[in-house]
C-alpha cells in the first residue's frame, strides 16, 4: 500500500530530523548563534508532523488489512473488529516502540509550543536533549524493529490474529495513558540537563520543569490504574496486582516522579535538594527505559512481555547505559554551581518531604530488588528464583505505613522553620485518628458475613485518617486570618494548594482500598449446573441457563447467574468462555456487578468431566468472588490524577508571566 511506504519514509524523515533537532541547536548554544537555536521548535514540530505521518500509516496497514506487512500479518485479521485492529496497532513489539517514539513526538511538540517564554538558548537547549533521546530509540526502532518490513513475493491470505488477551477494550485506553507518563518523564530529565549545561538550576528552571512533571506523573497514575483494572477483568484470577515484572517496571518509575515532584517543589520555593532533584529526574526517566528493556529484552517471563529478541533487549540496554551515563557525567561536570540558596531547620517541611523521599526511594529500590533479582541469580547460576507478594508485601507495605505517617505532618509544617507549637494539634489529629479509625476498621469488618478483625484494616485506617486530619487543621489555619466567609477562604487557596490535598486525599482512598480488598475479599470455586446456587458473604448465586453466543471472531458460552440478597435479585450477570476462531485460544469474560461496597464477580472455568471421561457441557467449574472496597482503588488513583492537573493551573505557571523573570536572572553559560 501507497500509504504504508509513505509511513516508512515518513519515519526515516523523522530520524534525519531527530539527528537535526538534536545537534544543530546544540551548536547554536554553544556558539552562541541565536538564528540556529530558533530551528529547534521548527525541527521539534517537523519531527512531531514526519512521527504522526509514520504512525498514520502503519494504522493504514491495520484497516485496510495490508498483510505484506509482517507486523500487521502477525497481529491482525480480517474478521478482527476494526477497533481492536487500531489498538493492535501497538499490540506488539514493534507497533508499540512506534506509539513510544510517537508519544515523544509529542512531548517534544508541546514543550516547543509551551515553553515560549523560556530564553531562547534554553529552550535550545531542552529540544536538543529531546532530541538525542529520539535518536538513540529511533536508530533502535529503524534497524532492529521496524514495523514496515514486508514479507514478499509470498503475501499471507489473512492475518494470524491478535492474541484474544489483547482483544480488548483496555489494550486501546491502557498503552497511550501509560506511555504518555512514560514517555514524558524524559521532559524532566531533559530540564534538568539544560540546567545543568547551562550551570545553574534555580526556582524559575524548577518553576518550568515542574508543570510537566506534574502532568507525565498524572498520566503514569492513570495508566498503571487502567493496566491493573484491566488485568483485573480480563484475567479472571479477581486480582488487581499481581507483582508481575512488567506491572513492577510501571510502579518503579511512578515512585520515583512521585519523589521527584515533592522534591521539584521544595527547589522552586526554598532553592534546597537541587543535586537530590537533579538524581531524582535521572533515576525517573532511567527507570522508565529499564521497563522498556524488561518488556522487550525477553529476561522475563510474563503476560505483558511484547517481545523476546535479546539484540532489541541489548539496544534499550545501551541507549539506559548512556542516558544514565550522560546524566551522571553532566552532575559530576556541573553540580558544583548548583548553590543552596537558602537553610532548613529540624523542625520544618523540607525535614519531612526528606525523608517522605527517601521512604519512596527505599521502596523503589525494594520493588527494583525484587524484580531484577530472579534475573541477576539465574545469570550468575544461581538456580531459578522467584520473588513473589510475599516478599513484596512483607517490605513495600510498612513502607506505605511509614509514608502514610509523615505525609500527615509534612503538609501542616512551614518551610524553613515551624515556630508553632503544634504538640497539642499532633496529639488531637493522633488521637482523632485512632479513635475513628478504630470506629472505621469495625464498620468496614461489619461488610463481611463473619465480622472479624484484621490488622492491616485498622492500621490503614488510622494512618488514612491521621493524614486526613492534618488536611482538616491545616485548611482551618489557612483559614483562620481570612476575614471573609468560608467559601470565599477557599476559592483563595491556589491550585497548587487544592492539587496537593486533593492528590494526598485520592493516596488515602487508594491505600483504604488495598486494605479492605486484600483483607476481606472471598473466593469461591464450585461446579454447576444449571439450577445451582451457591451462596458467599450474604449473597446467593443462581446459575440460570447456558447459551451460545457468536462474535465478530469468536463463539462463547455464556452462563445467566442471577444474584439475591434475602430472597431478593439485585444484579444478573453474564459471565462468558470464548474461543477464539482464528488463533483456537480461550479467553474467560467475567461477570461483574460494580460496587463501591461489596463488588461481585464471576467467572466461567471449563466443562467438568464425568467419570467415563466425557465433557458434561451442563456443568462447569465456576469462580465466584466479592470483593469489598476493590473500587476505591481505582477512585483513589483517579483522584490523585485530577490533583496534579489542578496542581498544574497554578498561574505561576503560566509562561507569560515568568517570562520577565527569566529574561532578568538568566545568564547562559
Amino acid at each position: 500500500m501507497l500509504i504504508t511506504e509513505l509511513g516508512y519514509f515518513s519515519l526515516l524523515l523523522a530520524f534525519v530530523l531527530a539527528i537535526l533537532q538534536a545537534i544543530l541547536p546544540a551548536i547554536g548554544v554553544i556558539k552562541h548563534q541565536a538564528q540556529w537555536q530558533r530551528l529547534a521548535p521548527s525541527l521539534a514540530m517537523a519531527q512531531f508532523l514526519a512521527m504522526a505521518v509514520a504512525f498514520l500509516g502503519l494504522v493504514a496497514g491495520f484497516l485496510y488489512n495490508d498483510f505484506s506487512l509482517i507486523y500487521v500479518a502477525k497481529h491482525s485479521n480480517s474478521l478482527m473488529p476494526w477497533y481492536y485492529k487500531l489498538s493492535a496497532t501497538w499490540g506488539g513489539h514493534e507497533g508499540s516502540l512506534l506509539l513510544w517514539m510517537t508519544i515523544l513526538a509529542t512531548w517534544c511538540m508541546l514543550v516547543s509550543v509551551f515553553s515560549r517564554g523560556l530564553p531562547l538558548d534554553m529552550r535550545a537547549r531542552v529540544l536538543s536533549i529531546l532530541g538525542g533521546i529520539q535518536v538513540m530509540m529511533l536508530a533502535m526502532m529503524i534497524f532492529t524493529s521496524s514495523p514496515f518490513d514486508r514479507v514478499l513475493p509470498n503475501l499471507p491470505v489473512d492475518g494470524a490474529d491478535l492474541n484474544p488477551l489483547l482483544q480488548d477494550p483496555g489494550l486501546i485506553f491502557h498503552p497511550p495513558m501509560l506511555y504518555m507518563g512514560y514517555v514524558g518523564l524524559a521532559v524532566p530529565f531533559a530540564f534538568c540537563m539544560a540546567a545543568l549545561w547551562a550551570g545553574r538550576l534555580d526556582a524559575v528552571w524548577t518553576r518550568w520543569s515542574r508543570p510537566w512533571t506534574l502532568t507525565a506523573w498524572a498520566f503514569l497514575t492513570l495508566g498503571i490504574a487502567l493496566g491493573s483494572w484491566w488485568a483485573y477483568y480480563e484475567l479472571g484470577w479477581g486480582g488487581w496486582w499481581f507483582w508481575d515484572p512488567v506491572e513492577n517496571a510501571s510502579l518503579m518509575p511512578w515512585l520515583a516522579a512521585t519523589a521527584l515532584m515533592h522534591s521539584l517543589a521544595v527547589t522552586e520555593k526554598r532553592g534546597v535538594f537541587k543535586a537530590w532533584t537533579i538524581m531524582l529526574a535521572i533515576f525517573a526517566f532511567a527507570l522508565s527505559l529499564l521497563g522498556t528493556f524488561l518488556v522487550r529484552s525477553g529476561v522475563i517471563t510474563s503476560v505483558h512481555s511484547f517481545a523476546a529478541d535479546p539484540t532489541r533487549g541489548l539496544a534499550v540496554l545501551a541507549i539506559l547505559a548512556i542516558v544514565i551515563g550522560f546524566g551522571l557525567l553532566m552532575f559530576a561536570l556541573r553540580g558544583w554551581k548548583l548553590t543552596v540558596e537558602s537553610s532548613y531547620r529540624l523542625k520544618s517541611r523540607e525535614t519531612v518531604l526528606v525523608i517522605n523521599n527517601l521512604i519512596l526511594l527505599v521502596a523503589t529500590l525494594v520493588v527494583l530488588l525484587g524484580t531484577l533479582y530472579p534475573i541477576i541469580a539465574d545469570f550468575f547460576k544461581l538456580g531459578q528464583v522467584s520473588v513473589g507478594p510475599p516478599y513484596f508485601n512483607a517490605l513495600f507495605v510498612p513502607l506505605t505505613w511509614l509514608l502514610l505517617g509523615f505525609m500527615g505532618v509534612g503538609a501542616v509544617l512551614r518551610y524553613k522553620y515551624d515556630s508553632r507549637p503544634l504538640a497539642s494539634t499532633l496529639m488531637a489529629c493522633a488521637v482523632s485518628a485512632l479513635v475513628l479509625g478504630s470506629v472505621l476498621a469495625y464498620m468496614v469488618s461489619q461488610l463481611a458475613e463473619e465480622p472479624f478483625f484484621d490488622y492491616s484494616i485498622y492500621i490503614s485506617g488510622i494512618l488514612s485518617l491521621w493524614v486526613l486530619s492534618f488536611i482538616v487543621f491545616d485548611i482551618k489555619d489557612k483559614l483562620k486570618h481570612h476575614k471573609g466567609s468560608v467559601l470565599s477562604g477557599l476559592t483563595k487557596l491556589s491550585p497548587s494548594y487544592w492539587g496537593m490535598q486533593i492528590a494526598h486525599i485520592g493516596v488515602i482512598v487508594c491505600v483504604m482500598g488495598v486494605a479492605g480488598t486484600s483483607s476481606m475479599s472471598i473466593e469461591k470455586d464450585v461446579a454447576m449446573t444449571v439450577g445451582d446456587s451457591v451462596h458467599v458473604q450474604g449473597y446467593d448465586f443462581y446459575l440460570e441457563e447456558f447459551q451460545m453466543i457468536q462474535g465478530a471472531n469468536y463463539d462463547a458460552t455464556q452462563a445467566t447467574i442471577t444474584v439475591k440478597q434475602n430472597g431478593k435479585p439485585i444484579a444478573v450477570l453474564y459471565p462468558q468462555k470464548r474461543d477464539y476462531v482464528v488463533s483456537m485460544m480461550p479467553m474467560t469474560e467475567v461477570g461483574i456487578r460494580p460496587s463501591l461496597l461489596n463488588e461481585m464477580y464471576v467467572a466461567l472455568g471449563e466443562p467438568i468431566s464425568t467419570q467415563d471421561g466425557q465433557v458434561d457441557m451442563n456443568t462447569w467449574a465456576v469462580r465466584v468472588y466479592v470483593k469489598p472496597m476493590v473500587r476505591w482503588i481505582w477512585l483513589g488513583s483517579i483522584i490523585m490524577a485530577v490533583g496534579a492537573l489542578i496542581a498544574i493551573l497554578d498561574k505561576r505557571y503560566r509562561f507569560a508571566k515568568t517570562r520577565s523573570v527569566l529574561n532578568n536572572t538568566v545568564k547562559g553559560v
